[in-house]
């Protein structure tokens, strides 16, 4: 979140565009990292919960800034929106399968 944090403030403060591009592509980058993390162990469910929409939806609209230059800050403060959003919606909604249609990925400890 820090990295399109710094993305979308330089974007909407005009830093030339040269500075900010490793910005973008280490927000592209540490996003695909941390969902290839969170898939492990379990990503044949994890592929179809809620949270994994929201990363790819973030992930997707990041890969779309090079493409409408003109509305990358409006992109980029949907992609932070979406992921401050996400991360503190309740386990019953990032964990939802819809595609089993229920909450499939218990937390780490949890045994029962």
């Amino acid at each position: 979140m820090a990295a399109v944090a710094v993305l979308l403030g330089g974007h909407a403060f005009g830093v030339e565009a040269a500075r900010l591009l490793p910005w973008l592509y280490g927000t592209i980058g540490t996003g695909a990292v941390l969902w290839a993390i969170e898939a492990y162990p379990n990503w044949r469910s994890w592929l179809f919960e809620c949270r994994t929409a929201m990363i790819v939806l973030k992930l997707a609209l990041l890969c779309l800034v090079p493409f409408f230059w003109n509305c990358r800050v409006a992109i980029l403060l949907a992609v932070l929106v979406i992921g401050s959003a996400g991360s503190h919606l309740p386990r019953k909604i990032r964990h939802y399968s819809w595609l089993e249609r229920r909450v499939i990925t218990e937390p780490k400890g949890n045994s029962g």
